[in-house]
């Protein structure tokens, strides 16, 4: 839609009142959102770039540090030239309902309640699961698989 001269544009809302963007034309007011979704999008691609840019440059130091920690997953931080890398990658864990199934009924039969180590949807709580005894754990570790989310990496100024 074009233009008139004398129409804002999406950068000058920040200086109008929101009684005045209110009282915009409706074909105005659609042409604006339609450019706040378009520029949204833009800086939403612009960031995943940069983000994947980060990725490249830090992902093998990160996993190099989280290895000399002896971790799979979780945060580390690595340093460039005075930048401290926040390198982040979750730890994401999932449980075979089929076998967590069977389990539950090994515990009922077994006199006991499988609500007091299993959530009914067959879902078992991370922190529950490692302060379970080992033969405890040995017996769900089929069931139970171990994945990673997406990696983060936040960069922060060194503190001197």
């Amino acid at each position: 839609m074009p233009h008139p001269d004398n129409a804002p544009r999406f950068d000058d809302l920040e200086r109008f009142a929101l009684g005045d963007i209110a009282a915009l034309p409706p074909d105005m007011l659609l042409d604006l959102q339609t450019t706040s979704h378009t520029e949204t999008a833009r800086v939403k691609r612009l960031r995943d770039r940069l983000e994947a840019g980060i990725a490249q440059r830090y992902e093998a130091a990160a996993a190099t540090e989280r290895a000399a920690q002896g971790k799979t997953s979780g945060t580390v931080r690595v340093e460039d030239e005075g930048v401290v890398i926040v390198a982040d990658l979750p730890k994401k864990v999932s449980w075979d309902q089929d076998r967590l199934a069977v389990m539950a009924e090994r515990i009922r039969a077994a006199g006991d309640d499988p609500t007091e180590y299993l959530e009914i949807a067959y879902r078992v709580p991370e922190l529950r699961y490692g302060a379970w005894p080992a033969a405890m754990r040995e017996g769900f570790a089929d069931a139970r698989s171990e994945t990673t989310g997406k990696p983060v990496f936040r960069l922060e100024a060194r503190v001197r």
